[in-house]
């Protein structure tokens, strides 16, 4: 299954060593069981195995003689089915893996070039932007999307390399909250983690080009709710809904101190990028395009009316000519609008989050290098130590008959030796022992020893 795509090393990686970065395991207790964790994984890499071996052009029966003959570490699930179940169960599982994989890579566009891929990207972006993402964890997802749209535009392919703080950085949070994001686009199979970095590297990812499903065996269904709120987390679009947004204005802004989480936040940045989108939105419209609440649209058009970014006009709301660079216009709710979008971080009281938040990571870094530094000095300035193995004989704990001699008082002590290797043995012999055990020689008839007259039983005094 090997080829020279990065993404068949992988899969051969996969195949003989198994998911050792746990980049398909999700925990999925959905299904009900023990064990339906341990077998959603299973079933995660046994799909993904076989996606690649249809790219590649494998039969039906050579991929199931690989999974069920062969020694890799991914079929070690398949094997214990076959053991357990038969080999008729065993062959149905990898059967309908297989069908699934063979579906999926017939629907699926084939990337071949880089203008593939920016197309498939494209395609992406535009179905980002008709996504309802409700709640503040559904917006803030959606900013953890749109920076990562742009690292893999820039690196030509769906992986790509970030850590978590320069993800931070792009998304105008903090760390803890671009951690949070992570694991539910994880969890909603969105994103899929490829190893954990190294000392110098961040984490390697690869965005997923799919809505989010379950790890069914047979069928899939729209994942529910997420955590953050009632109706948090991204949706499946909807026959009546009308989620339509500037994904481009949105990865522009959302960095900027005024839509920090006390500012604008992610709500602001919906209802800017959905006017932005479609200029001259009511209210009930601005609802349905950005995906908020009627209470959240109203507080959020009132905030951009007060910078004179937004005008209305009867019903329906307006930009500024200039409000996508922060730009205001004066109006009868603001004479005095704002001139660029640093004044408006000031009026929202949010001026200065983002230098903070950067030099707090740049601590974090030059405190975590420091830290190995030291730690390298320490293991190289550590001689390694000279002292014997405890087993070896030191020349002062020797006496010149080769038994042990305490180089304290000089006495010998009574047992232990010294072998011709050169290590401590200890020997239950001694004479005095074996003298006393030896009965004594007499001229006359020898008497039988009696029980409890402290003659010791051995072999000796049975004659």
């Amino acid at each position: 299954m090997k080829r020279k795509t990065s993404a068949s090393t992988r899969m051969h990686k996969l195949l003989v060593f198994g998911d050792q970065e746990d980049a398909y395991s999700t925990g999925n207790l959905q299904r009900g069981g023990k064990n339906s964790a341990a077998s959603d994984h299973a079933w995660a890499v046994t799909r993904a195995l076989a996606a690649d071996a249809v790219r590649v052009g494998w039969s039906r029966a050579a991929f199931l003689q690989v999974m069920l003959d062969g020694p890799y570490k991914a079929g070690q699930h398949t094997r214990m089915l076959q053991h357990r179940r038969g080999y008729d169960k065993a062959a149905a599982w990898l059967q309908r893996a297989w069908d699934g994989a063979q579906r999926y890579v017939q629907s699926a566009d084939p990337i071949t070039t880089r203008q593939d891929f920016h197309s498939a990207l494209a395609a992406l972006r535009a179905r980002i932007e008709c996504t309802p993402w409700k709640g503040t964890s559904g917006k803030t997802d959606l900013r953890n999307i749109l920076a990562r749209l742009e690292i893999c535009a820039r690196a030509g392919s769906w992986d790509h390399t970030v850590s978590e703080r320069a993800l931070a950085e792009r998304m105008g949070c903090s760390r803890t909250t671009a951690h949070n994001s992570n694991l539910r686009l994880l969890q909603a199979r969105l994103l899929r983690q490829l190893d954990h970095g190294s000392p110098t590297e961040g984490a390697r990812w690869m965005l997923i080009a799919r809505l989010p499903t379950t790890t069914s065996h047979d069928g899939a269904t729209p994942k529910g709710p997420k955590a953050g709120g009632a109706m948090s987390g991204p949706g499946v679009r909807q026959i009546g809904t009308e989620a339509d947004i500037d994904s481009r204005v949105a990865t522009q802004v959302m960095h900027l101190d005024a839509f920090a989480h006390q500012g604008l936040g992610g709500s602001g940045l919906t209802i800017l990028a959905a006017l932005a989108e479609r200029d001259g939105q009511s209210i009930t419209e601005l609802q349905g395009s950005s995906s908020v609440s009627r209470p959240t649209a109203y507080r959020q058009v009132g905030k951009l009316k007060a910078l004179g970014l937004v005008h209305q006009e009867g019903e329906l709301y307006h930009l500024a000519p200039s409000a996508l660079e922060g730009i205001g216009t004066p109006t009868p709710e603001c004479p005095a609008p704002v001139s660029g979008w640093p004044e408006a971080a000031e009026r929202l009281g949010t001026v200065g989050v983002g230098t903070r938040r950067r030099k707090h990571h740049e601590a974090q870094r030059v405190h975590w290098q420091q830290t190995q530094t030291r730690l390298a000095e320490r293991r190289r300035a550590t001689p390694p130590s000279s002292r014997p193995h405890p087993a070896v004989a030191r020349p002062e704990h020797v006496g010149p008959d080769g038994c042990a001699v305490d180089p304290t008082t000089g006495e010998v002590i009574a047992g232990l030796y010294v072998a011709t290797d050169g290590c401590w043995f200890w020997s239950d012999f001694d004479e005095r022992h074996a003298a006393a055990a030896t009965p004594p020689v007499s001229s006359g008839r020898a008497e039988r020893p009696r029980m409890g007259h402290g003659v010791p039983h051995s072999s000796a005094t049975r004659r």
